[in-house]
């Protein structure tokens, strides 16, 4: 029996090339409607493994190369993405203003401040070999002069927001006002400030700028430490008392480990500050150092507690159906500041088993970087992650 063809087949029309970028999107415009400040966690994964690899006991080329291969690419990305979120903003003011305002994602615009802080400190201690000293210090300087202005400006903020949003939706499942880990973003920025700071002291002038440096980062570390440990305590309350965190959400539990390990690091680092303004052999220079490397070891501990609650409660996540997204960023940044946190006790200490303890975070930190750079650069070549649920 004969049948008639299909239209398909009759068409004179050539079928329509599918394209092999983005073909989750409408359109390539579609790309810069939703360019988030979270996005910025990749900039600041990707470079903490570069200050990690930098700071570990165990140096060799293998190290190095992983060092300055992180730093390039983290390098770029802060450039590419500071130059989509700007045309974000500029071409989608309205959507951006939106995100600005979401009591969730506010949070978030601690990202961009500390993406800066942690490229600008890669271009210290592993980029000096491409740039120079000179230019790699200039850069730090830079960087962290801004990372620092908007890491302050949101931490002060983003909880005035917070306290004045009365009646404002919450994220999706959730009540208004309820502590969520993701509070930690806006908080955690300071401390960053504090402990590349302190690496920025010594490259200053001797006199009154390098003391009102090492002030000033003394100043950041407590304004991140205790906002940090106040919301930490909200969130784990929340965490015994409201039930699992949405699904999707359980990654983020790892950011309140990122106050510990960078709050170790810029303990341990302000000792070695102070003894570049006061002197080795000060009474002050001693005392710094003793507090730094007691309170250094004490956060070891509090950080294996949060390193296996938020082990646990991602495993359980993931029994329940948890899918990859932007979250996942939460798994590298925070376990990288603990390798520069028990880095720094090894040196400061000669410990073996610190530093046992610091190349095995790094491990830990390499595997998850792999997992989720890797999902992220398929889903932002599909354009899935682009999209609002992405």
């Amino acid at each position: 029996m004969l049948t008639a063809p299909s239209p398909a087949r009759t068409s004179s029309a050539p079928p329509l090339p599918r394209r092999r970028l983005l073909p989750a999107l409408e359109h390539p415009g579609q790309a810069l409607e939703h360019v988030t400040p979270n996005w910025f966690a990749s900039v600041m994964g990707t470079g903490v493994v570069a200050v990690a690899a930098s700071s570990l006991p165990l140096q060799g080329a293998v190290l190095d190369a992983v060092a300055l291969v992180a730093w390039l690419l983290a390098a770029t990305l802060l450039v590419v993405l500071t130059l989509a979120f700007a045309l974000h903003w500029r071409r989608h003011r309205a959507l951006a203003a939106g995100y600005a305002r979401h009591p969730v994602m506010a949070g978030f615009y601690g990202a961009p401040a500390m993406a800066l802080l942690t490229t600008g400190a890669g271009a210290h201690l592993v980029g000096e070999r491409l740039l120079g000293e000179a230019a790699g210090v200039a850069v730090f300087a830079v960087l962290w002069v801004l990372g620092t202005t908007l890491g302050v400006a949101t931490a002060v903020w983003v909880p005035f927001r917070t306290a004045t949003r009365a009646g404002d939706a919450a994220a999706v499942g959730e009540r208004a006002g309820e502590p969520l880990p993701a509070w930690m973003m806006p908080v955690v920025p300071p401390m960053v400030s504090a402990s590349t700071g302190a690496l920025l002291v010594p490259e200053v002038p001797a006199g009154q700028l390098r003391l009102a440096l090492l002030l000033a980062c003394a100043a950041l570390f407590g304004l991140g430490l205790l906002a940090g440990l106040m919301t930490a305590t909200l969130v784990h309350g929340r965490l015994l008392t409201g039930g699992p965190l949405p699904v999707q959400a359980a990654p983020t539990t790892w950011i309140t480990l990122g106050v510990v390990g960078q709050s170790a690091t810029a303990a341990v680092l302000l000792g070695g500050a102070t003894a570049a303004v006061a002197g080795a052999g000060s009474d002050a220079a001693r005392v710094v150092h003793v507090l730094g490397v007691a309170y250094a070891a004490a956060m070891v501990g509090f950080g294996g507690l949060l390193l296996f609650l938020a082990a646990a409660l991602t495993a359980h996540a993931a029994r329940r159906g948890l899918r990859f997204s932007l979250t996942w960023w939460s798994f590298t940044f925070p376990v990288g500041t603990c390798v520069t946190g028990t880095s720094g006790l090894a040196a400061a200490t000669g410990s073996t088993a610190a530093a046992a303890l610091a190349v095995g975070l790094f491990a830990l930190l390499l595997l998850a970087w792999a997992l989720v750079a890797g999902r992220t650069a398929r889903g932002a070549a599909s354009g899935a992650l682009l999209l609002p649920t992405g």
